[in-house]
Protein backbone atom coordinates (compact mmCIF):
# COMPACT_ATOMS: atom_id res chain seq x y z
CA UNK A 1 0.00 0.00 0.00
CA UNK A 2 1.39 3.41 -1.14
CA UNK A 3 1.38 6.16 1.05
CA UNK A 4 -1.16 8.35 -0.49
CA UNK A 5 -3.88 5.17 -0.12
CA UNK A 6 -2.95 4.25 3.69
CA UNK A 7 -3.27 7.95 4.42
CA UNK A 8 -6.66 8.21 2.87
CA UNK A 9 -8.04 5.21 4.32
CA UNK A 10 -6.46 6.24 7.70
CA UNK A 11 -8.73 9.80 7.32
CA UNK A 12 -11.79 7.55 6.57
CA UNK A 13 -11.52 5.35 9.15
CA UNK A 14 -11.01 8.25 11.28
CA UNK A 15 -13.96 10.22 9.80
CA UNK A 16 -16.39 6.73 9.94
CA UNK A 17 -15.24 6.19 13.70
CA UNK A 18 -16.03 9.98 14.58
CA UNK A 19 -19.42 10.09 12.86
CA UNK A 20 -20.28 6.68 14.92
CA UNK A 21 -18.83 7.66 17.88
CA UNK A 22 -21.08 11.04 18.17
CA UNK A 23 -24.19 9.72 16.95
CA UNK A 24 -24.17 7.27 19.74
CA UNK A 25 -25.69 9.39 22.25
CA UNK A 26 -28.62 6.43 23.68
CA UNK A 27 -28.44 5.89 27.17
CA UNK A 28 -26.30 4.02 29.09
CA UNK A 29 -24.04 2.64 25.98
CA UNK A 30 -20.41 2.56 25.03
CA UNK A 31 -19.44 2.80 21.50
CA UNK A 32 -15.78 1.64 20.38
CA UNK A 33 -14.34 1.26 17.43
CA UNK A 34 -12.79 -2.22 16.94
CA UNK A 35 -12.27 -2.63 13.03
CA UNK A 36 -12.08 -1.11 9.55
CA UNK A 37 -10.46 -2.24 6.10
CA UNK A 38 -11.39 -1.63 2.68
CA UNK A 39 -12.14 -5.22 1.23
CA UNK A 40 -9.06 -5.57 -1.27
CA UNK A 41 -11.40 -7.98 -3.31
CA UNK A 42 -14.42 -5.88 -3.27
CA UNK A 43 -13.89 -2.40 -4.71
CA UNK A 44 -15.31 0.37 -3.20
CA UNK A 45 -16.87 -1.53 0.30
CA UNK A 46 -14.98 -1.43 3.38
CA UNK A 47 -15.66 -4.08 6.99
CA UNK A 48 -16.35 -1.94 9.73
CA UNK A 49 -16.48 -3.00 13.51
CA UNK A 50 -17.63 -1.47 16.28
CA UNK A 51 -18.35 -2.83 20.16
CA UNK A 52 -21.14 -1.86 21.61
CA UNK A 53 -21.49 -1.94 25.63
CA UNK A 54 -24.37 -1.22 27.00
CA UNK A 55 -25.04 -0.57 31.43
CA UNK A 56 -27.70 -2.40 33.08
CA UNK A 57 -30.85 -0.73 31.45
CA UNK A 58 -28.87 0.63 28.76
CA UNK A 59 -30.34 1.62 25.58
CA UNK A 60 -29.67 3.12 21.55
CA UNK A 61 -32.45 5.55 20.45
CA UNK A 62 -34.02 4.53 17.07
CA UNK A 63 -31.68 4.95 14.21
CA UNK A 64 -30.95 3.91 10.78
CA UNK A 65 -27.61 3.00 9.36
CA UNK A 66 -25.79 4.03 6.33
CA UNK A 67 -27.84 3.19 3.12
CA UNK A 68 -25.79 0.97 2.15
CA UNK A 69 -24.80 -0.81 5.30
CA UNK A 70 -25.41 -4.55 5.83
CA UNK A 71 -24.79 -5.60 9.27
CA UNK A 72 -24.42 -8.23 11.67
CA UNK A 73 -24.74 -7.93 15.15
CA UNK A 74 -23.34 -10.83 17.71
CA UNK A 75 -23.93 -10.94 21.32
CA UNK A 76 -20.93 -11.27 23.37
CA UNK A 77 -22.09 -11.08 26.41
CA UNK A 78 -25.17 -10.66 28.28
CA UNK A 79 -28.57 -9.88 26.45
CA UNK A 80 -29.99 -7.95 23.72
CA UNK A 81 -33.37 -6.35 22.51
CA UNK A 82 -33.05 -5.86 19.05
CA UNK A 83 -36.50 -5.00 16.71
CA UNK A 84 -35.82 -4.00 13.11
CA UNK A 85 -38.56 -2.78 10.62
CA UNK A 86 -41.79 -3.66 11.85
CA UNK A 87 -40.63 -7.04 13.15
CA UNK A 88 -41.57 -8.33 16.41
CA UNK A 89 -38.76 -7.36 19.05
CA UNK A 90 -36.02 -10.38 19.94
CA UNK A 91 -34.11 -10.89 23.13
CA UNK A 92 -30.91 -12.38 21.58
CA UNK A 93 -28.36 -14.15 24.41
CA UNK A 94 -24.81 -14.43 24.46
CA UNK A 95 -23.33 -16.63 21.50
CA UNK A 96 -26.77 -15.34 19.39
CA UNK A 97 -26.77 -12.92 16.33
CA UNK A 98 -28.69 -11.34 14.13
CA UNK A 99 -28.62 -9.15 10.73
CA UNK A 100 -29.86 -5.64 9.46
CA UNK A 101 -30.54 -4.89 5.92
CA UNK A 102 -29.65 -1.98 4.22
CA UNK A 103 -32.21 0.63 4.46
CA UNK A 104 -33.14 -1.36 7.66
CA UNK A 105 -34.81 0.68 10.92
CA UNK A 106 -33.54 -0.04 14.13
CA UNK A 107 -36.55 0.51 16.52
CA UNK A 108 -35.68 -1.37 19.75
CA UNK A 109 -31.72 -1.87 20.59
CA UNK A 110 -30.82 -1.81 24.80
CA UNK A 111 -29.38 -4.30 27.15
CA UNK A 112 -32.03 -6.63 27.51
CA UNK A 113 -31.09 -6.81 31.81
CA UNK A 114 -31.78 -4.01 34.34
CA UNK A 115 -29.42 -5.67 36.40
CA UNK A 116 -26.24 -6.78 34.34
CA UNK A 117 -24.56 -5.49 31.70
CA UNK A 118 -24.10 -6.39 28.12
CA UNK A 119 -22.01 -6.30 24.83
CA UNK A 120 -22.40 -6.71 21.25
CA UNK A 121 -20.54 -6.76 18.45
CA UNK A 122 -21.77 -4.60 15.24
CA UNK A 123 -19.72 -5.40 11.75
CA UNK A 124 -20.48 -3.52 9.03
CA UNK A 125 -20.56 -4.21 5.22
CA UNK A 126 -20.57 -0.71 3.92
CA UNK A 127 -19.89 1.79 0.92
CA UNK A 128 -16.50 3.02 1.85
CA UNK A 129 -17.21 6.29 1.15
CA UNK A 130 -20.05 6.07 3.42
CA UNK A 131 -18.91 7.75 6.80
CA UNK A 132 -21.95 8.81 8.74
CA UNK A 133 -22.96 5.21 9.93
CA UNK A 134 -25.67 5.75 12.10
CA UNK A 135 -27.93 8.51 12.45
CA UNK A 136 -30.75 8.40 15.24
CA UNK A 137 -34.11 8.99 13.78
CA UNK A 138 -37.01 10.97 15.67
CA UNK A 139 -40.20 9.50 17.03
CA UNK A 140 -43.05 9.03 14.79
CA UNK A 141 -40.19 9.30 11.72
Amino acid sequence: MNTRSFIGTACAAIAIFSCFSASAQGTGETVTPNFNRAIPNVPGKSLVAVVVDYAPGGASPPHVHAPSAFIYGYVVSGSIESQVNDAPARVYHAGESFYELPGARHRISRNGSKTQPAKLLAVFIVDSDDHTLTTPVKHGE
